[in-house]
């Protein structure tokens, strides 16, 4: 193996613990929000990425983003939030094509109660992944990279 044989290892390797702590952190999200308050931690996602929004609304097609998920998928998510009453869609006023997403006033009180649960789950998986020798160094870069951005 060459040294540019390496450096991919390396990154691969990178990737591989960057997906394991994510999943880590996942999991106990989706534990927590879904007993505490019935809400995926996708829904949970879109719910906080429309509220951090001017006018809690957004685009489908910025929210698909925000949320990583595809077009369609974005599309099945709202359906089922809206059919909650936790968002609703609005027409755009300067392009009759364009659909915003808009948080309801029952999506935010939900999203009030969600946020400190998933903050505390948040906390108790990054410890949690911290103790595991393989996550550790991640967990010690994640101040850096907050820094970073």
């Amino acid at each position: 193996m060459g040294i540019a044989d390496d450096a991919v290892e390396v990154r691969a390797q990178g990737w591989r613990t960057l997906a394991a702590l994510h999943n880590f952190i996942e999991n106990e999200l989706e534990r927590s929000l879904t007993a505490e308050v019935k809400l995926s931690v996708v829904e949970y996602t879109v719910l906080d990425a429309l509220s951090r929004q001017d006018g809690w609304h957004m685009r489908m097609q910025q929210l698909a983003r925000a949320s990583a998920l595809s077009p369609s998928a974005t599309t099945r998510l709202v359906n089922r939030l809206e059919e909650r009453g936790l968002l609703t869609r609005i027409l755009c006023d300067d392009d009759r094509r364009g659909i915003y997403t808009e948080l309801t006033a029952a999506g935010h009180r939900l999203l009030d109660q969600a946020r400190p649960i998933h903050d505390e789950a948040l906390e108790n998986a990054l410890t949690s992944a911290n103790g595991v020798p393989e996550l550790a160094g991640l967990i010690a870069a994640l101040p850096q990279l907050a820094l970073a951005h």
